[in-house]
């Protein structure tokens, strides 16, 4: 249990700062995104840098357990799928990046998920319950 505490206190925050990002910069997220459907060169090292956290957690955390540390586990197989995705197709994910960012009810829904994994992750990696 201990490293599911070490992992969940790593992406939880981070999930959070990342849906507050998203939440607080909604109207400016297409101009941000946007430059990624020029340069699939960037999904490609994004997709490198994910599939290597998402093997960083499996490693470590592989555990199929019937509590909430198997989301630990499901997250780093999400992240290694997530990774494979955007190394094997960077340009259809360029093309599908410039159209996420268009939708801002589909960046805030996003957050708001982020948002509340990242929370249930964050409190359960800090609390000693």
């Amino acid at each position: 249990m201990v490293t599911s505490k070490v992992i969940a206190g790593l992406i939880g925050p981070t999930f959070v700062a990342v849906a507050a990002a998203l939440l607080l910069n909604l109207g400016s997220v297409s101009a941000v995104l946007e430059p990624l459907s020029r340069n699939p060169a960037l999904v490609l090292i994004y997709g490198i840098f994910l599939f290597v956290a998402g093997l960083a957690i499996v490693r470590f955390h592989n555990r199929w357990a019937a509590n909430w540390s198997v989301l630990v586990t499901i997250l780093g197989w999400l992240f290694i799928v997530g990774g494979l995705v955007r190394m094997l197709f960077p340009l259809r994910l360029a093309a599908m990046a410039g159209d996420f960012s268009q939708s801002s009810n589909m960046v805030a829904g996003v957050a708001v998920v982020l948002l509340a994994v990242g929370a249930f992750l964050s409190f359960k990696a800090y609390t000693s319950i």
